[in-house]
């Protein structure tokens, strides 16, 4: 029960000082004021407690009370997440519109979850079945593409007394009674964790399949494995944004959690239009019944946006243990390292590199270290991939957010601010960017693509470095001193560029690619690039190459050749080797 623990001592912005006599916990959630404003202990020392407030603080004064139910700050699990949006403390923000207008109060409490909404509950175990934590004990139909799994809380382990049958309950019915040894426990659809502590597994596995984005510089050159961690960093208008965007439409996860940290209310705007009206490529239903948005935009309390992030990985981890592929785009972590330099500045810590806390690396790695494949306490096997991005200020990638960020991913895509302004998107640069899931996902290359998929990608990425090499030369020289064959090399890198790498988020066509056509792609330009190069040997120049039919193909096969046409690539590789002889010059 809810009991007043104490007074209000200082206000400073977002930070509150208090005086209690109660024996409180770090990270127990209290409530501040007579508005009863959320909040939580971030420092104890003695008799005075320092709580991080969720919400604006102006009006509040020394000597307004304190709340407290002497538990953490925690999320609530159960159907009725997806297609939800919600705030950084999982205030459900559509839910606050209808019944407070468009602009949110504090002290508001409205329950993330409907207490009304009745789900079809269907029990997967019978009475006298023994169960343990984690275990499904029943499914509810969530969306049309998602089943809902309810798991036993991870607590809990013993025999199954009383299960209700199939019907439609609401989530804080009782749906089972289980015996355990301290006693009897009811379990419900509805859950609550705290946002702080990650879900237990029973262990993590080697990532093994790519999280395919449909974007064909990331899936052929730099791709992020299910289970994975990368990082995004770039200047402002680099993109950042738009690349999540693109791997939330097309991504082969099976859910999405989006966390708008801190950006612009118009970029989550476009989101909430885009995902309402966007078909999933898979189900061919709507994209937003598979994902949960979490709106902590730059004009909402700063405090907030530093729990935006765990709230949105602690819900992920929940369709995890559900056995689902979950991706979690978190857009972007230098708001979130911003909150935390600001709320320890508040609180009088020392500052370190640019002013973060010293804290900010462990920070860090606590967040990715939450993503990864892992198998379930149901001896299910499901996943958490982290795309986050990183603002950092001029593009600085020596700064501490992206610098501190690199040591705990494993993929980074770097994004060039010159190809951005060059209208070449996604604008990640293929001179430092870097993956080290090559090696895990070459084995599915292998078996579900072709065996010589790696070994293509090694031609092009050699091919992509000698040309930057030769660009120092061009600067200097220009192009036509070159020979012939180094022409070749540059040549074919602006053909890759514009007709593989260049992508179009717009087009119908070119907006997603799958891994086969990407291949087929692939083979193409690599073909075309091995026959001219023996054209070049016998005195076949450049400009007569450029001036084929085939040649104008390759750079039309992106918008040319729709997903059910990619068999025409296959004729158009045979159609290279054919063509592309001595004689027909």
């Amino acid at each position: 029960m809810e009991r007043e623990i104490g007074k209000i001592l200082k206000v400073s912005g977002p930070i509150i000082i208090g005086i209690t006599e109660e024996n409180m916990k770090m990270m127990d959630m209290v409530k501040v004021g007579n508005e009863k404003l959320v909040g939580e202990i971030v420092r104890l020392k003695e008799n005075k407690i320092w709580i991080q407030v969720y919400e604006d603080t102006t009006l509040l004064k020394a000597g307004d009370p304190i709340f407290s139910e002497g538990l953490p700050l925690s999320v609530e699990l159960g159907p009725g997440l997806l297609k939800g949006i919600f705030d950084g403390i999982q205030r459900p923000l559509e839910k606050i519109k209808e019944k407070k207008g468009n602009f949110i109060e504090r002290g508001v409490d409205i329950p993330p979850l409907d207490r009304k909404l009745k789900w079809d509950f269907k029990p997967l175990k019978k009475e006298g079945d023994e169960i343990k934590g984690g275990e499904y004990i029943g499914e509810v139909e969530e969306t049309s593409q998602v089943l809902h799994r309810i798991p036993v809380p991870p607590d809990i382990k013993g025999k199954i007394k009383k299960i209700v049958p199939s019907g439609k309950y609401t989530v804080e019915e009782t749906i089972a009674v289980v015996e355990t040894e301290n006693g009897e426990k009811e379990i419900k659809m509805l859950q609550k964790w705290p946002v702080r502590i990650p879900r237990p597994y029973k262990e993590k596995i080697p990532v093994s399949e790519p999280l395919v984005t449909g974007q064909r510089v990331i899936d052929t050159l730099f791709p992020v494995a299910k289970g994975g961690c990368v990082a995004v960093p770039g200047g402002f208008g680099a993109g950042k944004t738009v690349i999540q965007h693109q791997i939330a439409k097309w991504s082969n996860a099976d859910v999405v959690v989006f966390v708008g940290c801190g950006e612009r209310g118009n970029e989550m705007t476009d989101v909430l239009f885009n995902f309402q009206k966007l078909i999933d490529p898979r189900s061919k239903k709507i994209l937003l019944e598979r994902t949960i948005l979490i709106a902590n935009t730059s004009n909402m309390p700063v405090a907030a946006r530093e729990s935006s992030i765990y709230t949105g990985i602690t819900l992920a981890e929940y369709y995890r243990d559900m056995g689902y592929n979950v991706a979690l785009m978190a857009d972007s972590t230098s708001r979130w390292a911003e909150a935390l330099r600001e709320l320890a500045s508040r609180m009088e810590e020392m500052p370190v590199e640019e002013g973060f806390p010293s804290y900010l690396a462990t920070r860090l790695a606590e967040f990715y270290e939450r993503s990864g494949n892992v198998k379930t306490l149901a001896d299910t096997t499901g996943s958490v991939s982290i795309i986050a991005s990183v603002s950092p200020p001029g593009g600085d990638f020596s700064e501490p957010v992206t610098s501190h960020t690199k040591r705990f991913v494993r993929a980074f895509w770097a994004l060039d601010k010159e190809l951005a302004n060059a209208r070449h998107f996604p604008s990640i640069s293929w001179v430092d960017s870097y993956t080290e899931y090559i090696d895990e996902i070459k084995i599915w290359w292998d078996e579900n693509i072709s065996e010589d998929f790696y070994e293509k990608r090694i031609i092009i990425m050699n091919l992509l470095q000698q040309e930057q090499k030769l660009q120092n030369v061009v600067k200097i020289v220009g192009p036509d001193v070159l020979p012939q064959q180094q022409q070749l090399v540059l040549e074919i890198c602006s053909l890759f560029k514009n007709a593989f790498l260049q992508q179009n988020a717009f087009d119908p066509v070119d907006t997603f690619t799958s891994i086969k056509k990407q291949y087929l792609m692939l083979s193409a330009i690599i073909l075309f690039y091995q026959k001219s190069r023996d054209l070049i040997k016998k005195g076949i120049r450049i400009e007569e190459l450029k001036n084929t039919d085939i040649y104008q193909k390759i750079v039309r096969m992106k918008t040319t050749y729709s997903e059910d046409k990619i068999n025409e690539i296959e004729k158009l590789i045979k159609e290279i080797d054919e063509k592309l002889k001595e004689e027909n010059f």
